[in-house]
């Protein structure tokens, strides 16, 4: 069987998109993700889902207000929920074996926040030997006290094109060259 990509679309939770936490071109990356969304599930590849899941911290607890997804996000009844507990969303999380079970060794990376739980994933999903494809117009961060959330997004991109994996592979790759090329397996 051939080895399948997936769409990761990582803690677009209301929590994350406050008049507190506002995020560098929220409504483009929102945009984007849907289109991409739509891409896969036309090709019958699956589209997940990620949502941190605070319960018992008082943020982000399941079922409340700031852990839904942004209601600009379309998702569908087919798409994949997954909770995740840690920045890392492979970790204590069931990502790994629903990764296996429907045999995707390739990652299409989108999300929120490029710093924290974006650059987890990534660096977790590397050793784990995928092979990822960050869209660089696709992940969103904030403000940091000392860098604006646009350099953030901007350093971290150069990052992961610059890295040397141990094993799979990373690619950056902006949302027009991923829909011009139709890059999507």
């Amino acid at each position: 069987m051939k080895n399948k990509e997936a769409l990761l679309v990582i803690d677009m939770q209301k929590g994350s998109f406050t008049a507190k936490t506002p995020r560098f071109d929220t409504d483009g990356v929102v945009k984007r993700i849907n289109e991409l969304a739509l891409l896969f599930r036309e090709k019958k590849l699956p589209v997940l889902f990620i949502q941190h899941d605070g319960t018992g911290t008082g943020a982000f607890e399941k079922n409340t207000e700031e852990w839904e997804n942004l209601d600009e996000l379309i998702v569908k009844s087919s798409d994949i929920l997954i909770d995740k507990y840690a920045n890392d969303v492979f970790y204590k999380s069931i990502l790994q074996s629903k990764l296996i079970e429907l045999n995707v060794k390739k990652l299409l990376i989108t999300g929120c926040a490029t710093d924290f739980c974006i650059e987890s994933t990534i660096q977790s999903a590397l050793t784990k030997e995928y092979d990822i494809t960050v869209v660089s117009n696709g992940h969103t961060t904030g403000d940091r006290p000392h860098l604006k959330a646009e350099k953030v997004i901007e350093h971290y991109n150069w990052v992961w094109e610059n890295m040397i994996p141990t094993k799979g592979k990373v690619d950056v790759k902006t949302f027009e060259q991923i829909k011009e090329n139709d890059s999507v397996s």
